[in-house]
């Protein structure tokens, strides 16, 4: 299994369907947190439904269709990422996260999403990411913001949760827009990258 890391202490990692214990574990200490953001949130509440969620990504990665990966931190699993979509042929990928409170203010995001940018970029050619966020959520476009992407609009009213409609954000950035890749010196000849 790969591992990348993000700080001396954090890495992302594949969030596996066998991990299902620490991630459920770990979503109920996020849940009233990320709930609002994180659809799957909501739906892993016992052991069986957070195989599942993880179950449904691992297939989803296998088909080459998407993707989820865990962001640890001193060895307890604080946050992930994920590839909504991935679409090769059209060149197109959606990129998202969450990430406890706790674990806030290191980077962490960030440096995983770029990393999952730089490698849809550069290893799968990819033509389009995009990150798509509720409007009143700050600190997610705050990190859409940080990796160079531009807001290409709002959905108005583009989902409806716990009785009113909300915002959609949508941000992009281009291949032709991010910087070029590193070289095994540049970025360390022991960096693995997700697959």
């Amino acid at each position: 299994m790969f591992a990348v890391p993000l700080t001396e202490d954090a890495q992302l990692r594949p969030l596996e369907p066998w991990q299902a214990a620490e991630f459920l574990a770990h979503m109920d200490r996020a849940r009233e947190y990320v709930d609002p953001w994180v659809p799957f949130a909501s739906l892993s509440t016992d052991l069986e439904s957070a195989r599942a969620v993880l179950q449904r990504h691992a297939d989803r990665r296998a088909a080459d269709t998407g993707g989820i990966y865990g962001i640890w931190r001193g060895g307890v699993l604080v946050g992930g990422t994920l590839f909504v979509s991935l679409d090769a042929r059209a060149g197109t990928g959606e990129v998202g996260c969450w990430l406890e409170r706790s674990a806030e203010g290191h980077g962490l995001v960030t440096r995983a999403i770029r990393h999952m940018i730089d490698w849809a970029f550069h290893e799968r050619g990819l033509h389009r990411v995009q990150w798509v966020n509720a409007a009143h959520n700050v600190r997610s476009a705050a990190v859409a913001q940080r990796l160079g992407m531009r807001l290409d609009g709002v959905l108005r009213s583009a989902f409806h949760y716990r009785g009113q409609r909300h915002d959609h954000q949508v941000w992009s950035v281009l291949a032709d827009e991010w910087p070029p890749a590193a070289t095994p010196a540049e970025r360390g000849s022991t960096e693995p990258t997700p697959t």
